[in-house]
C-alpha cells in the first residue's frame, strides 16, 4: 500500500521525508508516515476522532480525512489515490475486488424541524413527499405550508439507501435543495420549519443533542435511535467501512485494526454509532 508524505525530497524538509534523513550534523531523524482517508461524509467525523488517537499513540504518523461521499472512497482507494476509502454501506457485487472493513453501524433517519406539529410519516406518505404528491403539509396533519424537499446528492451512499428503501429511483426525486453531507442536511432542515430531509442517525443524535433544532421521525413505528440500530429493530441501517484495493498490511493494517478494537468503542458512542459487538 503506497503511503503519502509531505516532501517530496530528502534533505529539503528532513523530519518530514520519507525516509531515513540526517541533519546538516549528521543526526538521524524521525520518519514521519501519513495516512489518506477519502470518502463518506457520514464515516469522515468518526474516522477523524478515531485518527486524532491513534496518532496521539503513534509518534509520527499524520492521518488526513476528506470527505466527497462513498463514490470517491471507492473510487480514490482503486485507484491509489487514497489509502484507505470511507464508505458507509455495504460492498456491491461490483465492489468485491476491495477489502472492507466494518467500524460501526449507523441507520438513516428522516429528520424534520424540532418545531413542525407532524410526529410520524409513513412510507407512503414519506414517498409520496418526495415524489411530489404530497406537497403541503396540511395533507400529513401538519400546518397549511409547502414542504422544502432535501435531498442527497448523487454519490452518497446514503441516497442509494434511502431510494432502496421507499423503492423509487433517482429521478423519481422532486427535490427543492440538493445537499452533500450531513452536516449541510441537519443546518438546511434546521434553517426551515416547513423542510424534511434524511441523514444519519448518528449526525442527527448528536446535533439534536448540542440544541440543534430538529427531530427524527420514526420509520415503520420504529423510533430513530441508536438503541433501534443496535438491537437490529430499525428498519434503514447499514454498515461503516473503511476500504483498501489490497489486503492491508503494514501502518494500514494497524490502523484499521485500531479502528475497530476495542480502544475506540467510546469514541463510536460519543458519535452516537454503535460500537461493533463480537
Amino acid at each position: 500500500m503506497m503511503r503519502s508524505v509531505y516532501a517530496a525530497v530528502c534533505g529539503a524538509m528532513p523530519v518530514l521525508c520519507a525516509c531515513s534523513c540526517s541533519d546538516t550534523e549528521g543526526r538521524t531523524t524521525r520518519i514521519e508516515e501519513r495516512l489518506v482517508l477519502t470518502g463518506s461524509s457520514t464515516v469522515a467525523p468518526l474516522a477523524s476522532e478515531i485518527a486524532k488517537r491513534f496518532e496521539a499513540e503513534s509518534p509520527g504518523v499524520r492521518i488526513d480525512v476528506q470527505s466527497g461521499g462513498s463514490s470517491r472512497g471507492i473510487a480514490d482507494a482503486r485507484r491509489g489515490l487514497a489509502d484507505v476509502g470511507m464508505v458507509s454501506r455495504a460492498l456491491k457485487a461490483d465492489e468485491h475486488d476491495l477489502h472492507a472493513v466494518t467500524i460501526a453501524r449507523d441507520g438513516i433517519g428522516v429528520i424534520v424541524h424540532a418545531d413542525n406539529p407532524v410526529a410520524a410519516l409513513d412510507d407512503e406518505q414519506i414517498a409520496g413527499i418526495y415524489t411530489g404528491r404530497i406537497e403541503n403539509w396540511s395533507a400529513v396533519g401538519g400546518e397549511d405550508a409547502p414542504i422544502t424537499v432535501v435531498n442527497k446528492a448523487e454519490g452518497r451512499s446514503t441516497l442509494e439507501l434511502f431510494l432502496a428503501h421507499f423503492g423509487l429511483a433517482s429521478e423519481d426525486i422532486q427535490a427543492d435543495v440538493v445537499i452533500g453531507d450531513n452536516e449541510q442536511g441537519v443546518k438546511t432542515v434546521a434553517g426551515n420549519p416547513h423542510a424534511i430531509g434524511y441523514v444519519s442517525i448518528g449526525t442527527a443524535e448528536y446535533d439534536a443533542a448540542q440544541g440543534v433544532p430538529i427531530r427524527l421521525l420514526p420509520l415503520g413505528g420504529v423510533p430513530a435511535s441508536s438503541a433501534a440500530v443496535a438491537d437490529g429493530t430499525f428498519p434503514l441501517s447499514r454498515p461503516l467501512n473503511l476500504v483498501t484495493r489490497q489486503e492491508p498490511t503494514g501502518l494500514v493494517k494497524e490502523f484499521l485494526d485500531f479502528a475497530r478494537s476495542e480502544r475506540v468503542h467510546d469514541i463510536v458512542r460519543e458519535q452516537s454509532f454503535v460500537p461493533l459487538t463480537k
